[in-house]
């Protein structure tokens, strides 16, 4: 992933922030050396944001959409009120093996169900209230993840979506990438929608933040 600070900003924004716990990393390693793709990691800053989040809310019920290998599952597992689950929706059964034999590991098994299949039809099965929704997944896919949860979003709820700066290529989109185009109008959709309020923060990749309006 393209940094969009200064890499020593970006660096020493990563210094200041509370490390994730060696197991977490040891996952992070892992996840390098068998599924590739790294920069699919949110990373330490990310993940601390949302392990915050999810201990502000006092989270019952968390979404995630994108499960990868587990790790910003386990962080915000870790969080969760006592009797909180957490539904992480995953479409690659190889990445939703690894995640589940993590989350197993790191103790999360019983608070954190990996349904493999389309999120839509996941999403559809729940009937709320969410407290957070991550969505990290397939970029064309995030306006209809969004029109799904807000419904069932709870009244306090908070849904984080990732990458929403497309690594600064959201400024002037190139021609043919189909991922940035959709980003953009998720981005546009998200800001003239008067049902919610949002904040798109220049961390890492570009983190929005969405409430309810109401």
């Amino acid at each position: 992933m393209t940094l969009l600070a200064n890499p020593a900003v970006e660096g020493y924004a990563e210094a200041h922030t509370t490390p994730l716990p060696p197991e977490l990393v040891e996952v992070a390693r892992e996840t390098a050396e068998t599924l590739g793709s790294p920069q699919m990691l949110s990373g330490p800053v990310v993940g601390r944001l949302l392990d915050i989040l999810v201990h502000a809310l006092r989270a019952q019920l968390v979404l995630e959409i994108g499960t990868f290998s587990g790790v910003s599952a386990i962080v915000m597992a870790a969080q969760l009120a006592p009797g909180g689950r957490l539904i992480s929706c995953e479409v690659n059964p190889v990445h939703a093996e690894f995640a589940r034999r993590r989350i197993s590991d790191a103790g999360f098994a019983d608070r954190v169900d990996v349904r493999l299949g389309p999120a839509l039809e996941t999403i559809a099965e729940i009937d709320g209230p969410i407290d957070l929704v991550f969505i990290d997944a397939n970029k064309t896919g995030y306006l209809d993840y969004y029109e799904a949860v807000l419904p069932k979003l709870a009244r306090f709820g908070l849904i984080v979506a990732d990458n929403t700066l497309r690594e600064g290529r959201i400024v002037e989109p190139p021609e043919g990438d189909a991922d940035t185009a959709a980003m953009l109008r998720f981005n546009e959709q998200v800001r003239n929608d008067e049902r919610v309020v949002a904040s798109l923060l220049s961390v890492r990749d570009g983190v929005t933040v969405i409430r309810r309006s109401a």
